[in-house]
């Protein structure tokens, strides 16, 4: 089901932790770098850019647990179930991961990062821009 663009809404896997965003998404990427990797269990991490402005936690936020590494960036996820929700740069959320969205928020991803330390078995299709490092 698509929803409003400017009513977007999501939560993590035992539904303890939820937000809304305010604003459409854009710039959405999937970024194969092997933080991303290790954090996400999986190919990379599909996320989008949204300002402190336009999120909001709606349930749960006493649920966020924080890791940051030594340049600013982050990730926020639930201490319950371990759903990473966010990203964070020097203690602001700066993006969202897609996969805990509730709806269809009608974004395809636009770009993918670092494909230069992609996995070996990590097959990229589609026909969005590749770069491989940071855009």
């Amino acid at each position: 089901m698509k929803t409003e663009k400017n009513n977007i809404t999501g939560e993590c896997f035992c539904g303890e932790m939820s937000y809304k965003i305010i604003q459409p998404l854009q710039d959405a990427a999937l970024c194969h770098c092997s933080r991303c990797r290790k954090a996400f269990g999986g190919s990379g991490s599909y996320f989008s850019m949204v300002t402190a402005e336009a999120f909001s936690w709606t349930s749960g936020e006493e649920n966020l647990q924080t890791y940051t590494g030594a340049e600013g960036w982050g990730i926020g996820f639930c201490k319950k179930c371990g759903t990473t929700l966010c990203g964070i740069y020097k203690d602001e959320i700066a993006g969202i991961t897609l996969g805990p969205l509730n709806d269809d928020p009608d974004i395809k991803i636009s770009k993918h990062l670092f494909v230069g330390s992609k996995a070996a078995w990590d097959d990229i299709g589609g026909d969005a821009p590749q770069y491989d490092e940071f855009d």
